[in-house]
């Protein structure tokens, strides 16, 4: 009974997870040797968030998608700001649309994180007024919009300073899927106030937070860091961590244009394939994915067969050892008649600005193919 309590009360500084030593599989595992010397006042990694840190390796979490919608529940009883973080280069895939319903009474600031995956020459002033207009579509009314980039110290610095306007000596909880920066944020805000190293684990990987963490503020209130959660929609969950290092930008984005005759394909390597179908005789398409993402250009009478031989291969990722068990790509058909993006979740989009033309956009199923308001 002694060791119970024990373990209820010590939690894993990285993901927040309560310590255990009876299931590996779970989240919070230690082995009962190490868990055993440590007290509640001992700073502690359980095994998933130190092999991951030190060895760039991920374990997967037994928590479901229900276990993070319950969690983000309980803000209706909260009296808080919910900080809502976005991930600005796969808007779509991440964001959540019933936050609205989930903040209750409570006001919501939208954080759009990543901004400096974006050319340069896109104004701030356009990009927060694009972001306001596609949150109001999803029925969200913030009370303020902020663009940053959590990983430069200056764009977090300012934004805490508005942070604690917007607060208004309510505690914070943030908020968000997977994989958009939040935990490299709530990093960044503690290496700013206490200038101690990295205590929140962050990685690539989906769900690495696996509960709450609190962090005080100088008002005695805190900031609360939950759990993110699981877009099923995202290309990340079909990817292993080889392949999602190739499709996770690190630095801006270089548009790349491609004049395509109709009758003509681009393969994001072997993850997702964009047709011209029916239109003008040669019309402009400009990609934004990762720097690193090979794109290949076919004539779409060959798209298949190309697809079937040189997934893998040619078209990679998915790399060799992945490429059988990667899913089919479905197709989803669009009939353009202003300047659009097409959008696949979690990798990018293609940018239009002609008008009267077909396309598809193909992506493994499951993963989001959609049309939006040109964001460049």
């Amino acid at each position: 009974m002694a060791d119970e309590l024990k373990n209820n009360e010590l939690r894993c500084i990285g993901c927040g997870a309560v310590l255990q030593s009876e299931d590996v599989t779970k989240s919070g595992y230690l082995p009962a040797s190490v868990l055993d010397k440590k007290s509640a006042d001992d700073p502690v990694y359980c095994k998933r968030c130190f092999r991951l840190r030190h060895y760039n390796e991920v374990q997967d979490i037994e928590l479901s998608d229900d276990d993070f919608l319950n969690m983000l529940h309980e803000l209706n009883e909260e009296n808080a700001l919910i900080v809502n973080v976005i991930d600005i280069f796969d808007f779509n895939g991440s964001i959540i649309s019933g936050i609205q319903r989930f903040a209750g009474n409570n006001p919501i600031v939208i954080v759009a994180n990543k901004s400096d995956l974006l050319p340069k020459s896109l104004g701030e002033g356009k990009l927060r007024q694009w972001v306001t207009e596609q949150v109001h579509s999803y029925g969200i009314r913030p009370q303020n919009v902020y663009l940053i980039s959590a990983l430069n110290k200056a764009s977090v610095e300012a934004f805490m300073e508005a942070l604690d306007k917007e607060r208004q000596g309510k505690n914070v909880y943030v908020v968000g899927t997977t994989n958009v920066g939040k935990s490299t944020l709530i990093n960044q805000i503690i290496n700013i106030a206490t200038d101690s190293e990295d205590t929140i684990t962050t990685s690539y990987f989906p769900g690495t937070t696996l509960g709450k963490i609190e962090i005080p503020l100088d008002d005695e209130k805190v900031l609360v860091d939950t759990p993110g959660i699981i877009q099923k929609s995202q290309l990340s969950h079909f990817l292993d961590a080889k392949d999602l290092k190739i499709v996770t930008p690190r630095k801006e984005v270089k548009p790349k244009n491609y004049q395509l005759n109709d009758n003509q394909t681009l393969f994001f390597g072997g993850l997702a394939r964009f047709d011209y179908l029916m239109g003008e005789e040669k019309e402009s398409f400009v990609c934004y994915v990762s720097n690193e993402l090979y794109i290949h250009r076919t004539k779409t009478e060959r798209a298949d067969e190309l697809y079937a031989n040189q997934l893998g291969e040619l078209l990679t990722p998915p790399n060799a050892e992945s490429a059988a068990d990667f899913p089919a790509l479905k197709r989803h058909e669009f009939k353009i008649k202003e300047p659009s993006d097409i959008v696949f979740s979690g990798l990018g989009w293609v940018s239009i600005d002609a008008a009267d033309i077909t396309v598809a956009g193909w992506a493994p199923e499951g993963v989001d193919v959609t049309m939006r308001k040109q964001l460049i």
